[in-house]
């Protein structure tokens, strides 16, 4: 299992637009990927739902831990979040 913590660099947080191009590169793999935030409920998003990642509720600065038995896809979706992918 390969995981890696970032912070969200997007101004808005994981909301709408982020959401919804992270839950896009997450489908593209067969391989569960999934989000816990750090400090948050411990409940893990699933990361191909850009609805789950709203509701995780994660602003700007916060840590993010990105989880998969695809260390591929965990690199890629951890290098999006920390992008400012409101921009």
């Amino acid at each position: 299992m390969a995981s890696k913590t970032v912070v969200v660099g997007s101004a808005v947080g994981l909301h709408a637009r982020p959401a919804s191009l992270v839950a896009e590169a997450a489908s593209e793999y067969d391989d569960d990927i999934e989000l816990t935030k750090v400090g948050g409920d411990d409940e893990p998003a699933d990361a191909a739902s850009a609805m789950m990642i709203m509701a995780m509720g994660a602003e700007q600065g916060d840590e993010v831990v990105v989880t998969s038995d695809n260390a591929e896809a965990v690199e890629k979706i951890a290098a999006l979040i920390e992008q400012d992918l409101d921009a």
